[in-house]
C-alpha cells in the first residue's frame, strides 16, 4: 500500500531538494508533499499523513511542531550529511586556503562546517558566512552548498556544492516506520549508502556485514540499543550484535558456528524453540551485572525457525529513562540558591547553616520548622544545591495549597481516562519529576490522612502508582519537608500519623525567627534596599524600633518593610515614614510610633490618646491613614479598650450584647467581610481570593491564618467551607453577626 510522506522544511528549495531525494529512493511506494515555513505552506493544520519529516530549523520548539502537525501522527527529524563526491572535491582544494563557508544561517553554517571536519576536511580554514555577517579579510574564495544568493560581491571564486543529503540513518528509518524493511536489501538503496560519506565505523561494518548475512534483520543489529542475539531453528548463533557481546564479554571468535546454550548457558534458546512460546522477561546475573533478558521465538506459519534473545542492563534502562525524564521535565525545575545567598551573621543563623551543610550530605529526610516567612524554602534550596544531588532537579509544591485529590494527582501523577479532564496519555507527577533529585513539600502539616499514608509508603517503599494506572513506578527522591507549627502537638491530637512524623524527622532543623537574629536584620535590610536600588539610611529612632520589633511575618514582613523605605522618598527614615500596616503589628507587640509600650505611652503626660485607627485615621473597610506626629502614636484611645472603637477594628459592649461571645480579631472580621461581601454578590469565596483581597488593602494575612480563620467559623457555624474549588460561603448566622458589627460601629 502506498503511503504518504510530508516533508516539513524552514525554506522551500531545501524542502524540494529532501522531497525529491526520498521520492527519488522509495519510488512507486510513497507519496511525498512538502511544506514550507518560509512560503506559509507550512502554516495552520497541515492534512495528515503516514510520516512527518521536519527539519530541526523549521520550529523553534516541540509545541509549535504540535500546533500544525496532528497529534497521531509520526514525526521524525531531517538529518543530513555529504556524498563523498563532495568531500573528494574539497580535498582538491590546497591546503591552508582560507574560504567563506555560505549558508542561510550562522547555525547551518557552523553546523556545515563542523560535519566537513568530522568527515575528515581539516586542511581548510573554513570561516561561517551568513547574510548579515561582517566579511573577513583576506578571502578570495567562497564554498556553499547551492547557496550563491548569499554569497557577497567581491568574492572572486565560489565553488557550488550540492545540497547535503539526507542520511543513511534516516532512510533507514524512514523505511522501519513505514515497513518497508524489505527495501533496505535493495540495489538502489546499498548503492545510496555507500554514496553518503561517513566516519562511523559500526555503520558502515554493519552496511557491510548485510550483504553477507541472510537475515534482513541484522542490517538493523548495530544501531539497537539492546543487546541482541540469533539463533537459527538448529540452535546455532547466526547473529550476535556488539552490544550483546559487550554485555557477555564474548569474543566474536567463540560465538560464529556455536550452538546458543554452549556459548551462552543462561538463556534459555532450547526451552523457546520447543515450546515456541515467548520466554517472560527475567533479570539474570552476568558477570556481576544485572541484565534484563526476553527470547522470543521466530515463527514462520506453524513453524519455528530459530529465536532472538535482547539483553539490556538495568543501568542502561535507567540511564535512558533519566535522559528521557530530563527531556521532558525540563520546566526550570532546578534550585536557585546556596547557602552563600542566605543572609546573616547571628548565631543562630549560623549555627543553622552548619547544621544543615552537613545534613546536606546525607540522604536521609530533613524536616524544616521555623514560622511562616523564615525562609524555609530557601534553605530546601541550598539543601539540595550542598548535596549529591545536586545536578539532579529539585521540585517544591505547598501540598496545604491543593485538595486532597488535586494534590495526589500532582504528586503521583495519572494516567489517560483517570478522571474527567484527565490529560490524553496522561501525565508524570512531582515524584517523576524530581527523580535523581529532591522534592520539597512545604506546609506538610496540611496534608490529609489518606495523603500522608500514601507519602509514607513512597518514603518506605520508593515506588509510586499514577492515579488510574496498574504500573509501578521505580522514584528516587529525596524528601525535604517543612512545616509551620508542631508537628508534636499535631501527633497527640491525630491529626498527623506518628510512623510519617518519626520518617520525616529523621534530620530535624529549627529555622530561627528574625526576632532572633539580633543584628541580621539591618544586613537583610541591607541587602533588600540594594535590590530595589534606592539608598536609605535609618535614624536612630527607627533602628531602635525595628531592633525592639517582634517581626511576626518574619523576612518576608521585612522585606515589604524596606520596600516601602524605598519609595518613600526619604534619605533618611524617622518614625513618621514608617508603614501604616507596620504600624498596626507594632500595636499588637505593645509599642507605639516611638518605641515604647503602650504602658509607657499611657503613662507619659506627652501622649495623648485620641480617637481613631492606626495612625490616626481608619475605616471598616481595612484601609488606614496616617495621622501627624505626635498624634497618639497611632494607639486607640481608651474608648477602644472599654469597647467603643472609634473607628478601631474590633466589637463594642453593644454587639457583644447582642450575641458577640468573644473579642474578634481584625483579620477575624476582615475575613468575615469578605464573605459577606461575596454573598452579596452571588457567588463563592476561596481562601486565594481573600487573600489578594488582603492585599489589596495592604491588610498582612497569610494564607495559615485564612485557613484557620475559615476553620474557626465553621466550628461556630458562621461559615460553610466547600471543598476542593467550590470556595467558601457565609451562613445566615455569619451575616447576621456582621450586621450586628455594622450596627454597633
Amino acid at each position: 500500500m502506498k503511503k504518504t510522506i510530508s516533508v516539513v522544511a524552514l525554506d522551500p528549495r531545501a524542502g524540494s531538494f529532501y522531497a525529491d531525494e526520498i521520492q527519488a529512493l522509495f519510488g512507486k511506494y510513497v507519496s511525498v508533499r512538502m511544506y514550507s515555513v518560509r512560503d506559509g505552506s507550512a502554516m495552520g493544520h497541515l492534512e495528515r499523513a503516514d510520516l512527518f519529516v521536519v527539519s530541526t530549523d523549521a520550529f523553534d520548539t516541540t509545541d509549535e511542531v504540535q500546533q500544525h502537525i496532528p497529534a497521531d501522527c509520526q514525526v521524525m527529524g531531517i538529518e543530513v550529511s555529504y556524498r563523498w563526491s563532495t568531500i573528494q572535491k574539497l580535498r582538491e582544494i590546497p591546503k591552508g586556503t582560507r574560504a567563506l563557508f555560505v549558508n542561510m544561517t550562522l547555525k547551518m553554517a557552523r553546523e556545515g562546517i563542523t560535519q566537513l571536519e568530522h568527515l575528515g576536511v581539516n586542511h581548510l580554514e573554513l570561516i561561517a558566512y551568513y547574510p548579515g555577517a561582517e566579511l573577513a579579510e583576506n578571502v578570495d574564495l567562497a564554498v556553499t552548498p547551492d547557496e550563491e544568493r548569499y554569497v557577497p560581491k567581491g568574492i572572486r571564486q565560489v565553488i557550488k556544492l550540492p545540497h547535503r543529503s539526507c542520511t543513511s540513518g534516516m532512510m533507514i528509518e524512514i523505511a522501519l516506520r513505514l515497513g518497508f524493511e524489505e527495501l533496505l536489501e535493495t540495489r538502489e538503496f546499498q548503492a545510496y549508502f555507500l554514496s553518503m560519506a561517513t566516519n562511523d565505523y559500526s555503520f558502515g561494518h554493519m552496511l557491510e556485514r548485510s550483504t553477507r548475512v541472510e537475515s534482513r534483520f541484522d542490517i538493523l543489529m548495530e544501531i539497537l540499543d539492546e543487546g541482541l542475539i540469533g539463533i537459527n531453528e538448529k540452535g546455532e548463533i547466526f547473529a550476535c550484535n556488539e552490544k550483546a557481546r559487550e554485555i557477555t564479554r564474548v569474543s566474536p571468535s567463540l560465538i560464529a558456528g556455536r550452538r546458543g546454550e554452549e556459548v551462552f548457558p543462561y538463556i534459555p534458546f532450547r526451552k523457546c524453540l520447543e515450546t515456541r512460546t515467548v520466554q517472560q522477561a527475567q533479570v539474570i546475573n552476568v558477570g556481576g551485572t544485572n541484565v534484563n533478558l526476553t527470547v522470543i521465538p521466530v515463527m514462520r506459519q506453524s513453524e519455528c525457525i530459530g529465536a532472538f534473545a535482547t539483553l539490556q542492563r538495568f543501568n542502561d534502562v535507567e540511564k535512558r529513562q533519566n535522559e528521557l525524564r530530563s527531556q521532558l521535565f525540563h520546566k526550570g525545575h532546578r534550585a536557585k540558591y546556596t547557602f552563600d545567598d542566605i543572609v546573616g551573621q547571628s548565631a543562630g543563623i549560623c549555627r543553622t547553616k552548619e547544621i544543615l551543610k552537613r545534613m546536606a550530605l546525607t540522604e536521609s529526610p530533613v524536616l524544616l520548622i521555623g514560622e511562616t516567612g523564615t525562609g524555609k524554602e530557601l534553605f530546601a534550596h541550598a539543601v539540595h544545591s550542598a548535596s549529591k544531588r545536586s545536578d539532579g532537579p529539585f521540585v517544591a509544591i505547598n501540598v496545604a495549597a491543593m485538595p486532597e485529590n488535586l494534590l495526589e494527582s500532582e504528586l503521583f501523577g495519572y494516567e489517560e481516562g483517570a478522571f474527567t479532564g484527565a490529560k490524553k496519555g496522561g501525565r508524570p507527577g512531582l515524584f517523576e519529576f524530581a527523580h535523581t533529585g529532591t522534592l520539597f513539600l512545604d506546609e506538610v502539616e496540611g496534608m490529609s490522612q489518606a495523603m500522608q499514608i500514601k507519602l509514607l509508603r513512597v518514603l518506605q517503599e520508593r515506588e509510586i502508582m499514577r492515579v488510574g494506572g496498574n504500573q509501578i513506578i521505580h522514584v528516587d527522591v529525596r524528601i525535604i519537608a517543612a512545616t509551620n507549627e508542631s508537628l508534636e502537638k499535631k501527633v497527640e491530637e491525630g491529626s498527623f500519623r506518628r510512623d510519617l512524623y518519626y520518617r520525616i524527622n529523621t534530620l530535624p532543623a529549627l529555622i530561627p525567627p528574625l526576632r532572633e537574629r539580633g543584628n541580621d536584620i539591618f544586613l537583610l535590610l541591607e541587602r533588600f534596599a540594594g535590590e530595589t536600588q534606592r539608598k536609605f539610611s535609618l535614624s536612630p529612632q527607627v533602628k531602635q524600633i525595628l531592633a525592639g520589633y517582634s517581626w511576626p511575618g518574619n523576612i518576608r514582613e521585612l522585606h515589604n518593610v524596606a520596600e516601602y523605605f524605598s519609595y518613600t522618598g526619604q534619605e533618611v527614615i524617622r518614625p513618621e515614614d514608617l508603614p501604616p500596616t507596620f504600624l498596626r503589628g507594632r500595636e499588637m507587640a505593645g509599642l507605639n510610633r516611638h518605641g515604647a509600650t503602650r504602658r509607657e505611652a499611657e503613662r507619659s503626660a506627652a501622649w495623648k490618646p485620641e480617637r481613631g485607627g492606626v495612625g490616626g485615621g481608619g475605616s471598616h473597610d481595612g484601609s488606614y491613614t496616617a495621622g501627624p506626629a505626635g498624634d497618639g502614636g497611632g494607639w486607640p484611645g481608651p474608648e477602644a479598650e472599654r469597647g467603643d472603637t472609634g473607628g478601631w477594628p474590633g466589637p463594642g459592649p453593644e454587639a457583644m450584647n447582642r450575641g458577640e461571645q468573644k473579642a474578634r480579631s481584625m483579620e477575624f472580621w476582615f475575613v468575615l467581610e469578605q464573605l459577606c461581601r461575596a454573598a452579596r454578590e452571588g457567588r463563592l469565596i476561596g481562601r486565594e481570593s481573600i487573600l489578594a483581597a488582603a492585599r489589596e488593602a495592604v491588610f498582612p494575612l497569610s494564607q495559615k491564618e485564612v485557613r484557620g480563620l475559615l476553620e474557626e467559623m465553621e466550628r461556630e457555624g458562621l461559615a460553610k467551607i466547600g471543598r476542593g474549588r467550590g470556595g467558601s460561603r457565609v451562613t445566615p448566622a455569619g451575616m447576621e453577626l456582621w450586621k450586628k458589627r455594622q450596627i454597633t460601629r
